[in-house]
């Protein structure tokens, strides 16, 4: 939390996240990731939130862009359209699971081989 509160002191323009959570175990993470959503709604902050965890990033975009292996390029940009603020209600909803699963597919279709 410390990282994320130096990194909003200096007032950036654009908030770049790279696999903040990873280390966490699922419970920590899951609160991690329920304040970083309400720091992001509170300050206004464009945010770029790298991760390899589908439900992470469900939950926290509103667009995931799943990259391809090297070379990297776009295999698919999905728009996540599950309202604000999101909760534990919202990983278990019918719309989160769809979403996971496009994400899923996408990966499946042209990041993973």
């Amino acid at each position: 939390m410390g990282a994320i509160a130096r990194a909003l002191a200096n007032d950036p323009d654009v908030l770049l996240m790279d696999e903040p959570f990873s280390a966490l175990d699922y419970s920590t993470r899951v609160k991690m990731e329920e304040t970083i959503q309400r720091i992001w709604l509170e300050a206004e902050k464009t945010t770029v939130f790298i991760s390899h965890d589908v439900d992470e990033a469900v939950f926290l975009a509103d667009r995931v862009v799943v990259l391809s292996n090297r070379p990297a390029r776009v295999v698919k940009e999905i728009k996540i359209g599950l309202p604000r603020p999101r909760t534990m209600e919202t990983r278990m909803g019918e719309k989160f699971h769809l979403l996971r699963n496009e994400v899923i597919k996408a990966f499946q279709s042209g990041a993973v081989k």
